[in-house]
Formats: structure tokens, C-alpha cells, sequence
């Protein structure tokens, strides 16, 4: 296997840069470096670590017209629109560095019926955390883990996806620039085969996994198999479902769901994969829905106009397009004319939005994660059929609502539904979007562990209990 890594753009498959894979004794000297620099950043007051993180942020949020373009090209992004993942990126650790205090201050427990005794519980850092992150969000999805990693006092070895390797290059640079000390933070671009090793690592007490399920299960028994235990955070697919009901607003439940279902080409976990209608207002939906998705503009994404770009890649892109292939053939209809989108060729990463109807579970696009601007619409008759279909799912990420919540029979049709379902986060009226006040998780195949919110910090810290016995009986 080659030592050399090669990014390949997207849009015109021209080469973005190339990166030397590091061997494994090269990836033991970066855990070593990291481990050691632990030891001195964990004595750092909380209060420090958040001046250099927040000065970190002003940086970052200069920078982000520059590193947008940056990201565009390796990925594939409208330009404008990856600056606003950094955006993005900074308001999430704004958040994370106003709760680490009290999320990482010993906790008092006041509820014992022993006597003259003084209990608390403390947070120590796991050491060193290993992160694995994709392409599809590498600023957003990186913070996450790095950042309230770094605030809780560990040390990071970061490993990019090979796509947007350059991002995680910019977060070594400006945050050692912001004064975050040398070697804390470790870059390591690894094949597949020492990625593993990473994960196995007796050094690393942590490893939190954004990306595919086969790619989590594989990371998760490796670190497994490796020598003593470790917690694994695993952040994977989705095939996340939405559910307009029969008092929805229309109009603006179709509007945000086709950007729901096609912002970043349909790329993200969290992007709306299927929807389900009320049949009383099934046309009206799909017709407002269409609308919308007939005004996007593919093409490059470098120029101001474009709101949609390419798919990571031309096997991506042959892949989505197999997966529309395979409903047309079982009886699905597509409603966006083909030539509508003429810079959607075969051999090219460019995927038309693609809105079906006529569909059902039988079709891949309805069962299985797209990860791309195709979307299956299914008619349904009541509460009771849209959830047993939303909940027809290996995945469970997250799922929406849409209805009329000034209602109260909607309110409690809600409440129901969002209890009944099997997923890591309920929306009412919108969709794809985090807020790092509220904990990121799924069930099923789509992940264990959390990131973001105050129960971020507690998966990457050790619980220590303390017993302070006051005087004798």
C-alpha cells in the first residue's frame, strides 16, 4: 500500500494535495509526545484552558472566508456555505467553553444518611482521546470531540478523513498559534490498518468515531481487542425520517425539508433520507416540495450562484444514482425532469435533486442511508403508519415532526410520537440542525455515546468518587 494519501477535488477530480501516511512507529512517537504533554495541560486551571480556546475562536472566525474556500475544494461544498460550518464551529464552542467550569467542577452529594461524612465526585481526564472524523463536516464534527476534550484536560490525536486533511492542519496551527502548548495536539494521517492501531493503543482512553457503521464497527473491535479497556464513542449513519401531519404549514414544512434533505447534497448523518405525508395533504406537500427543489443551482462550487455541489466522489455519485435506479425499476416516479440539471452526467459527481414518489420499503431509497440529494415521499393515513415506518429502521438518529403544536390534540400527537420513537433526537418543525445545549446521540445502528452539552464533558472524563470522612464517630 502507498505511503502517499491524495485528495482528489470533487467538482473537476484534480489533485487537492498530497499527505505521507505516517507508519506505526512514527504514530507510537506522536501518542508518546501526546502523553506526555498531558501530563502538565491537565494541571491547567479550567479557567486557562478557556482563554486559549476563545482566543482560538476569534482567530478561526477571521479565518473563515479563506478556510471555507479551502474546505470547498476538498469536499465539494458551495464556498459561502463552508465558511458557515465555521461559523457554525465557533458558536458550538462558545457554548462548550461557557459550561466547562461547572461541567468539570467536583459535585458536591449532599443525599447520604451517613454521618460526619463529605462526598463529591470529580472529573479527571481519560489522557489521551483519539478522534476519527469525516469529511462531510470536518469543522463542526471535529469540535465536538477535540475541543471538549482539550477544556477537560486530555490530550488529542487527531485523525482526518483523507479528503479534508487540511483541516485538521488548520486546527493544529491556529490553536497552538492561540497558545495551546505544543504537542497536545497530534495530526495523524493513517490508512486504515494504523488507524486500528491507534484505536488499539493501551495509551488512549478514549476514541470517538464519526463515520460510517461498518467503518464504527471495525474501530470498536479493534479497540476492543486491544490490551485493557477503553470507552468508544461511536457518531454513525442515518437514514432519519420526517412525518408531515395533516395541520402542518405546508409551505413552510416543504421549504425546510428540501433543504433538510439537500443542503451539502444530501451529505450529513442528520440529513432527511424519507418523508412521510398525511394523504389529505399529500399533493399540495409534494407540489410545494418540488418547487423548491426545482430552484436549487448545481454546478461549481466556487462560483457565487451555486447552492448545490458535487458528491465526495464519482463512486458516490454512481452509487446514489444506482440507489434511484433501483426504485424507478420497482414502480417509483421521479418529478424532477432530467434535463431541468443538464451538468448532471454519468462520470461526473454532480447528482440532480432527485424528489420520489410511489415509493415504498421495498426500495433501498426508503430502507438504506443515500448520503446524497435523493429523497422518497410516502402517503400516509394516520400517526400509527408513520411511526411503525419511521421506526422501520436499523438507523435511529433523528426523526421530525411537522404539525400545528398551537394545537392542543397536535401538542399531545406530538408528545406521543416523540416518545415513541426510536431515535437519538426528536425535532417539531425543523430539522438538520445541533444545538450543543442538548446532547448529540443515536440508538440503533447509528451510534452510542454523546457529544456536545454538559454530558459531553462527562464521556471524556473518568468519574472519581470522594469520600471525606470529618471526624470520628
Amino acid at each position: 500500500m502507498s505511503s502517499i494519501q491524495t485528495t482528489i477535488a470533487p467538482y473537476d477530480q484534480s489533485v487537492v494535495c498530497k499527505k505521507q501516511l505516517l507508519s506505526e512507529a512514527e504514530l507510537d512517537k506522536a501518542i508518546q509526545t501526546a502523553a506526555a504533554a498531558q501530563k502538565s495541560w491537565a494541571k491547567v486551571p479550567v479557567e486557562e484552558r478557556v482563554a486559549i480556546i476563545t482566543k482560538w475562536m476569534g482567530m478561526l472566525d477571521a479565518d473563515k472566508e479563506e478556510l471555507g474556500k479551502e474546505l470547498s475544494v476538498q469536499m465539494g461544498r458551495p464556498a459561502g456555505q463552508c465558511a458557515g460550518e465555521i461559523k457554525g464551529a465557533v458558536q458550538r464552542c462558545r457554548y462548550l467553553c461557557k459550561v466547562a467550569k461547572d461541567s468539570l467542577a467536583d459535585k458536591p452529594q449532599t443525599e447520604t444518611e451517613t454521618p460526619n461524612l463529605k462526598l463529591a465526585i470529580r472529573r479527571d481526564p481519560f489522557g489521551v482521546v483519539a478522534i476519527v472524523t469525516p469529511w462531510n463536516y470536518p469543522y463542526l464534527t471535529t469540535v465536538n470531540g477535540l475541543i471538549t476534550a482539550l477544556l477537560a484536560g486530555n490530550a488529542v490525536v487527531l485523525k482526518p478523513s483523507p479528503q479534508t486533511p487540511l483541516t485538521a492542519e488548520s486546527f493544529q496551527r491556529t490553536l497552538e498559534a492561540a497558545g495551546l502548548p505544543k504537542g497536545l495536539l497530534q495530526i495523524a494521517h493513517l490508512d486504515f490498518e494504523t488507524t486500528a492501531k491507534l484505536a488499539a493503543d493501551a495509551r488512549i482512553g478514549f476514541l470517538i468515531f464519526t463515520g460510517s457503521v461498518a467503518g464504527g464497527k471495525a474501530l470498536a473491535k479493534a479497540a476492543a481487542d486491544g490490551p485493557g479497556f477503553k470507552g468508544v464513542g461511536l457518531e454513525l449513519g442515518g437514514k432519519d425520517p420526517a412525518y408531515v401531519r395533516a395541520d402542518a404549514d405546508i409551505e413552510w414544512a416543504a421549504e425546510e425539508l428540501v433543504d433538510g434533505a439537500m443542503f451539502n447534497s444530501g451529505q450529513s448523518c442528520c440529513s432527511v433520507e424519507r418523508i412521510y405525508v398525511h394523504a389529505s395533504v399529500f399533493d399540495k406537500f409534494v407540489e410545494e416540495f418540488v418547487a423548491v427543489a426545482k430552484g436549487y443551482k448545481l454546478g461549481d462550487p466556487s462560483q457565487p450562484g451555486t447552492s448545490l455541489g458535487p458528491v465526495v466522489s464519482l463512486a458516490s455519485a454512481d452509487r446514489i444514482r444506482k440507489q434511484v435506479d433501483d426504485a424507478l425499476s420497482k414502480g417509483a416516479k421521479n418529478l424532477i425532469p432530467d434535463d431541468l440539471f443538464p451538468e448532471a452526467k454519468a462520470g461526473t459527481a454532480l447528482v440532480a435533486p432527485t424528489v420520489l414518489v410511489n415509493v415504498d420499503h421495498s426500495m433501498e431509497i426508503m430502507t438504506e442511508e443515500t448520503f446524497g440529494p435523493a429523497i422518497g415521499i410516502q402517503k400516509v393515513d394516520s400517526d400509527e403508519e408513520a411511526l411503525k415506518l419511521m421506526n422501520d429502521s436499523h438507523y435511529g438518529l433523528t426523526a421530525s415532526i411537522w404539525t400545528d403544536i398551537e394545537n392542543a390534540d397536535s401538542a399531545a400527537a406530538f408528545d406521543k410520537l416523540a416518545t415513541e420513537l426510536e431515535t437519538g433526537t426528536v425535532y417539531l418543525n425543523r430539522a438538520d440542525v445541533l444545538d450543543p445545549a442538548v446532547p448529540w446521540t443515536g440508538v440503533k445502528d447509528s451510534g452510542r455515546g454523546v457529544s456536545l452539552s454538559t454530558l459531553g464533558f462527562d464521556q471524556l472524563t473518568q468519574p472519581k468518587s470522594i469520600h471525606m470522612r470529618l471526624r470520628k464517630a
